[in-house]
């Protein structure tokens, strides 16, 4: 059912579409016709003129008609050729008296008549335009000729109006009977036209005369230069160019030149004349000289009339640089909005603002402009504006001692992109589970936006948000890591187009120092305790002797031969009833062979003083010198005596004698016996050699053992 309903409604709405999107407006309303009768400079036209304004153009065919009354004949009408015009020829009027006139405007879907208009045959004459005659000196003067005297009519009042060639708007004004007008100091070199129209005593006004054109003389240059500083987009720099705007067309006609005076902090003075084709364009001229030690300058316009007023302008007091956030911008491809908001005490001693905008980038004398105002809080610029390009806005004040502050600056963009990649993205360790990482800001050229913040993706899991309002040198610490652990990090920059490239970087968390130190916390107490044991085992060997550890003393002790090694046949006893004694024995000395010594009787005489080889009982012979020594042993007991005669001298490595040097008080006794006779009848002598009779045991002690 409500299918068959929709349906219906549809089909009714097709149906009267077209009646409805129909056009059935009346014709629109015609204004007041103006009729009169036309003069030319000699006499008037009898036929009554009339013309109206139509109004809007119609949808459709629209026919306009004009009527009056009386008329001869009674309903009389002229249809309109023209739409906005007509004319009443003089055999459809009286010739006298008054007439009604109205326009009827008529077409299919109506009709309507304009207000109706009272006429006095006596006062519709309209005189021609006035001709007129221009003089010109250092002002403008105007005179015309009305044709009231040759129509017969007495002079009424005239109307002057004037403008700037390239003005819309008229400047009137109302002369009364005099025939001429004077302009006052009219801008030099510029362009005037002017029109007049004038009226008799009786009658209508006539219409302005065709534009005159008149274009003023050349006068000296009026007003003063507007002076400032480019300084690229530092603006406390002093590495900057005096820049000054072009006098206007108002000001001067033409300019020469300009003269420049710069003031030094020494007193000195230099002035430079510049021409103005050298260093000017149509709006700007600008003067690239170094800034160093200036205090302030004077800048002159000047033509072949004379010269301006020198605009002053003093150098900023070098300082720490203001950068209060008060500026806001509205910016497109086409205009560039400047508003500002300040404290009161901003105002103190404040002679006018100036704000200047500059395209990074750009060389000096382009891409920059300036505006100074008094009270303003708001400033407009015109383009264009390059798309995705910087342009810093700096807000100045000067006061009236002539002292420039920097108040705040800020980037703007016509239309921002995507960032580039961020530079120089580190990661520096901190603890065990905190690392700082460290990069540099998108450079201005390639920042393609303002960088809303700086976004740090962890493991492409945790992110960061890092605001981009902070210092320059960016940095941001990841804490609650994990010590040793393996890290993946990025970073990108994001301007309201959206974020840029990523620059990813790995890193490794260092390890858990309280950890690392955990070993040497446990060993080093246990090798303590080793150490302190080791001591202890050394000094019992060394108190108690080899026997209760010889192996300590076979690593500690130099292997020198001991004089105790002269009884070593008493310890050889002990072998079989000490289980322990051959851990005593040296490990790299052969065990001692203990034998039987065969005692053999020498019979006394058997030695004799003489040089004579003798035979032992061994079938040995020595040669037997006259004291009765063999020569080997003699030189043996010489050698013994030297040694003892060097002060007993003993091993300073050890604390130690050598063997040589030592004896037992047997030894000792038997060398006593043999500084009297070497070799004696003794039957506990031998043949043996020095290092025998040292630690050798005898036949006694043999037979005693």
């Amino acid at each position: 059912m409500a299918t068959l309903r929709t349906r219906w409604l549809l089909s009714m709405l097709l149906v009267n579409l077209p009646n409805c999107c129909t056009p059935t407006d009346p014709p629109t309303h015609p204004s007041l016709p103006e009729c009169y009768f036309p003069c030319d400079e000699e006499s008037c036209n009898v036929d009554i003129h009339c013309a109206w304004d139509p109004g809007p153009d119609p949808h459709f065919t629209t026919n306009y008609s004009l009527h009056w009354e009386p008329a001869i004949s009674k309903g009389r009408y002229v249809n309109s050729q023209t739409s906005s015009s007509a004319v009443i020829v003089r055999e459809d009027f009286a010739n006298h008296g008054k007439i009604r006139v109205w326009v009827k405007a008529e077409n299919l879907h109506g009709s309507f008549t304009s207000p109706v208009v009272d006429l006095n045959i006596a006062d519709i004459n309209k005189p021609p335009p006035p001709n007129i005659k221009l003089r010109q000196q250092k002002s403008i003067e105007i005179e015309w000729h009305s044709f009231c005297d040759e129509l017969g009519f007495s002079e009424g009042a005239c109307y002057v109006r004037n403008r700037i060639e390239a003005d819309r708007v008229w400047l009137e004004y109302d002369s009364g009977l005099l025939r001429m007008h004077m302009i006052e100091s009219p801008q030099p070199c510029t362009i005037y036209e002017i029109q007049v129209r004038c009226a008799c005593a009786t009658g209508l006004i006539s219409d302005w005369s065709t534009i005159h054109r008149i274009k003023s003389t050349e006068t000296d240059p009026l007003g003063k230069p507007d002076i400032w500083w480019d300084c690229g987009t530092s603006p406390a720099s002093f590495n900057c160019a005096l820049t000054w705007k072009n006098l206007a067309a108002s000001q001067a006609c033409s300019v020469l030149g300009y003269t420049v005076t710069r003031f030094y902090n020494n007193g000195t003075t230099v002035s430079i004349t510049v021409e103005s084709g050298g260093l000017c364009n149509k709006m700007q001229c600008h003067l690239n000289t170094s800034l160093k030690d200036v205090s302030s300058f004077n800048v002159s316009a000047f033509n072949t009339y004379g010269a301006t007023e020198p605009s002053h302008l003093v150098m900023p007091v070098p300082g720490k640089e203001k950068n209060e956030q008060v500026i806001q911008l509205n910016m497109n491809e086409v205009n560039l909005t400047v508003s500002w908001d300040l404290p009161s005490q901003h105002t103190d001693n404040l002679k006018e603002y100036v704000v200047q905008y500059k395209q990074a980038g750009c060389p000096t004398g382009k891409g920059f402009d300036w505006i100074k105002v008094k009270k303003n809080q708001t400033v407009f610029f015109k383009g264009p504006f390059k798309k995705v390009t910087p342009f810093q806005v700096s807000l100045f004040s000067v006061s009236h001692s002539l002292e420039v502050h920097h108040l705040s600056s800020v980037i703007g963009y016509s239309l921002e992109g995507t960032p580039s990649r961020v530079r120089s993205f580190k990661v520096f360790p901190v603890a065990p589970t905190q690392v700082k990482l460290s990069w540099e800001p998108v450079p201005l050229f390639e920042r393609n936006g303002v960088i809303q913040y700086y976004q740090i993706r962890l493991n492409r899991q945790n992110v960061y948000n890092v605001s981009a309002t902070q210092h320059e040198n960016k940095s941001f610490e990841l804490k609650h890591l994990s010590p040793g652990q393996e890290y993946e990090v990025s970073i990108r920059a994001v301007t309201v187009a959206g974020p840029g490239a990523n620059v990813t970087t790995k890193f490794k968390t260092e390890q858990d120092e309280n950890f690392v130190h955990l070993i040497p916390a446990v060993l080093v107490p246990s090798l303590v305790f080793l150490l302190v044991v080791i001591c202890i085992l050394v000094l019992l060997c060394c108190c108690r002797g080899e026997k209760v550890c010889p192996l300590v003393t076979s690593c500690f002790c130099e292997k020198v031969p001991d004089p105790s090694n002269s009884h070593i046949f008493r310890q050889m006893k002990h072998q079989i009833n000490d289980s322990l004694a051959w851990i005593c024995i040296p490990v790299n000395e052969q065990h001692p062979n203990i034998s039987m010594l065969e005692v053999v009787e020498i019979q006394p005489g058997a030695f004799m003083s003489s040089p004579e080889k003798t035979s032992d009982t061994d079938g040995l012979t020595r040669p037997i010198l006259r004291d009765g020594c063999s020569q080997m042993d003699c030189q043996d007991d010489q050698s013994e005596n030297a040694v003892l005669k060097q002060g007993g001298r003993t091993d300073h490595r050890y604390g130690r004698k050598e063997y040589s040097k030592m004896v037992d008080s047997d030894e000792e006794r038997d060398k006593e016996e043999d500084r009297d006779d070497c070799w004696s009848s003794s039957d506990e002598e031998q043949l043996t050699s020095g290092y025998e009779k040292h630690f050798m045991p005898t036949a006694s002690e043999i037979l005693e053992a």
